[in-house]
């Protein structure tokens, strides 16, 4: 569902309102990838959520990798932007070196795991594969949209 907030100009009676979230693709040195699986819906993901209205990007992905996994990262570069179309979320994902910490579960997360290319095909939907594969693609950042479900062709 998208929320809509008048801007008060006749011309554009309302405009959709989005939120920013941030997530880490974190790569360990042996290539495999930081992952969760949610507590809410049981999908696997990589570990983010919404960014919050006082925090850097950076500062977000430190905080929010740290409480879904209990791992501590060095945020690296951003990796690409990932447009929800249908419910207005704008992803972004930043690459992430480890830097201390233990892998915990937390409230959000019923299982943390390192996973190579492959597993990340296996247990992801099309829609978070793809944002950690191309993390380790060099060549970004990509821009790419969806509808939560699948990628949307680019224009």
């Amino acid at each position: 569902m998208l929320l809509y907030m008048s801007t008060g100009s006749p011309q554009h009676k309302s405009t959709p309102l989005h939120s920013v979230s941030v997530a880490g693709a974190v790569l360990r040195e042996d290539g495999r990838l930081l992952a969760i699986r949610r507590a809410d819906n049981g999908t696997w993901e990589l570990p983010g959520g919404v960014l919050e209205l006082t925090e850097s990007p950076e500062a977000g992905v430190h905080r929010e990798v740290l409480e879904e996994t209990g791992i501590k990262v060095d945020v690296d570069k951003l990796t690409g932007v990932y447009k929800n179309t249908t419910r207005g979320i704008v992803a972004l994902v930043f690459r992430c070196k480890p830097a201390g910490g233990t892998e915990r579960t937390s409230d959000e997360s019923t299982a943390v795991a390192w996973l190579t290319p492959e597993e990340i095909t296996d247990r992801m939907s099309e829609v978070y594969a793809i944002r950690l594969l191309d993390a380790l693609d060099h060549a970004g950042p990509h821009v790419r949209s969806h509808d939560g479900r699948t990628l949307t062709p680019a224009h």
